[in-house]
């Protein structure tokens, strides 16, 4: 987005291009310091552009000393406004900046960054009139604190959104808030606490309905994660539901929460399981899975969205054909509810499943959603306190749903906060998250698939073929947690690296492990730059060694 020429910086003597590059590292983005070149290390902030308006909005904690020059201003409100103009020549200015706030001791001392002009040098840094739009990873960036750190010497990128996503600061406020303010347990006190905590914590589950279009916010069952809301189906409707000869029907690319409590409660009901394998696109055969299903199917449980192969089912189709003939459908939507438009209704599945913490909610709480008829007829989970309606030596009487499942104290604080989560996504817009994830997905992809020796695992991208925004991979003769290790000690990328509770999908494909990076709404395209120019520099060091 500039126009540059070269002129002399005091502090390194390098030309200026270098403190440009500083300025667009993220093609919009911009840090003082906290950047290894020579000896400067300082403080990261970014600074984004909207037209030929710099900002960035810095929290209270942070204690800034800004000189003005005539070169640059700085307005030191709640935020900080920048201008760069058109330099015909730079007067020898010096922008000060000092930090002091404990969590970067390390660089208490002041420095101060003097940028001359000398008769040889001019320069000119113009705003192209044709530049392109901020993106949304660029424009949500600055809710997530946690991404504007060093990380082992570089700057943290963080590419492993599929095994839990960051938090912005309306979720961390909103939990803090709970805690300062009002915390109380729910439900069953009258003093002004407990009220308001009641209040906050059932309008967290009518926020969740509201997100995944459920008919009513009853259908929301807070459990701990999605692991323990298959677990509650398995368990209360499994149990209940299931005899000898009935089939349920899986993937071999399910997540182990949605294997091993079926593999459970098919040995205690004599059920069996049937598992779809993959076609030659390396996504769940759904020819396959529709011929499976038969008179003796009474559920199917599949994941919306594969954390390994980034493939989608076609849930509503599914949904048709396990309902003619009477079964019920479980769906794992934990890698679908964050990233895409997800409505219960138009799916028309009886259960389904997501977690808080890939959704920028934090960990402890998921929900299970289930269609009201089917919850009321199903028996508790866990028993205790909350779930009951009378309780006498010899019986107990139980709660309606959902109290019926949320056995004992609730994860309170979690709850609310993840209420905040869906208000967070949903003033961003669902549709243009999504639309943005297939963008970021397909550069993704691209770039990954470019290197020599990769294999990707799950679909190309095409016209009618959408990735999630995530890539399982290998590189011949490596193994992915070298990789994973490598990338996060010299690179501060970090991606995970394993089975990715996937062991049979991995067995199916012929692996061990594989490492994968996902992205999530927060991450640029720069982003992605990084992680392979890391990549390819770390597949060029294990190389050497052949």
């Amino acid at each position: 987005c500039y126009k540059v020429q070269t002129y002399s910086v005091g502090l390194t003597g390098k030309p200026v291009i270098e403190l440009i590059h500083w300025f667009n590292n993220e093609k919009v983005g911009f840090a003082f310091g906290y950047r290894k070149m020579n000896s400067v290390k300082g403080l990261r902030r970014p600074i984004y552009h909207y037209g030929r308006r710099f900002s960035v909005t810095l929290s209270k904690r942070w204690p800034f000393t800004l000189a003005r020059s005539s070169s640059v201003v700085f307005s030191t409100m709640e935020g900080v406004a920048m201008k760069l103009p058109s330099f015909k020549s730079l007067a020898p200015n010096a922008i000060s900046i000092a930090s002091g706030y404990r969590s970067f001791s390390r660089f208490r001392r002041s420095f101060s960054l003097s940028v001359y002009s000398a008769a040889s040098f001019s320069a000119t840094a113009t705003v192209s009139a044709d530049s392109e739009p901020v993106s949304l990873g660029h424009r949500a960036r600055k809710d997530f604190q946690i991404l504007h750190q060093e990380v082992n010497g570089s700057k943290l990128v963080y590419l492993d959104s599929a095994a839990t996503s960051q938090k912005p600061a309306a979720v961390l406020e909103a939990l803090q808030n709970y805690y300062e303010f009002y915390n109380s347990n729910v439900h069953r006190g009258i003093h002004y606490l407990s009220a308001k905590a009641t209040d906050e914590f059932e309008l967290a589950r009518k926020k969740v309905a509201r997100f995944i279009n459920a008919s009513d916010s009853r259908e929301i069952v807070f459990t701990r994660n999605a692991t323990e809301a298959i677990n509650l189906v398995a368990y209360s409707w499994g149990l209940s539901n299931l005899k000898p000869g009935d089939e349920v029907i899986l993937t071999v690319a399910e997540h182990h929460s949605c294997i091993v409590p079926w593999q459970i409660v098919s040995q205690k009901t004599g059920a069996v399981l049937k598992f779809v394998t993959l076609n030659e696109d390396e996504t769940p055969d759904i020819d396959m899975l529709r011929e499976m299903i038969s008179g003796k199917t009474k559920l199917v449980a599949v994941h919306h969205i594969s954390n390994v192969l980034a493939s989608s089912l076609p849930i509503e189709e599914i949904v048709v054909w396990a309902h003619d003939v009477g079964a019920k459908v479980l769906v794992d939507a934990c890698q679908s509810v964050p990233h895409m438009v997800v409505d219960v209704q138009k799916l028309n599945a009886d259960f389904l499943v997501a977690s808080s913490h890939k959704m920028c909610g934090p960990t402890g709480i998921g929900f299970l959603y289930g269609k009201s008829e089917l919850l009321l007829a199903m028996p508790p989970f866990l028993g205790g306190g909350e779930m009951i309606s009378d309780v006498f030596l010899d019986h107990s009487t139980y709660a309606e749903p959902p109290s019926r499942f949320e056995a004992g104290t609730p994860a309170i604080g979690e709850a609310i906060a993840l209420g905040a989560a869906c208000d967070y996504l949903s003033g961003i817009g669902m549709p243009n998250i999504h639309e943005y994830e297939v963008e970021l997905s397909k550069y993704l992809y691209e770039k990954l698939s470019s290197l020599p020796d990769v294999r990707i695992y799950g679909p190309r991208p095409s016209e009618s073929v959408d990735r999630a925004a995530l890539c399982s991979f290998n590189v011949e003769g490596l193994h992915p947690t070298d990789l994973a290790t490598f990338l996060d000690q010299q690179h501060g990328v970090a991606i995970r690296s394993g089975h990715h509770c996937a062991q049979p999908l991995h067995r199916y494909l012929g692996v061990n492990a594989s490492a994968r990076a996902s992205l999530y709404f927060y991450n640029t395209k720069e982003d992605v730059d990084s992680f392979i120019v890391a990549l390819a520099d770390t597949v060029s060091f294990f190389n050497s060694f052949k």
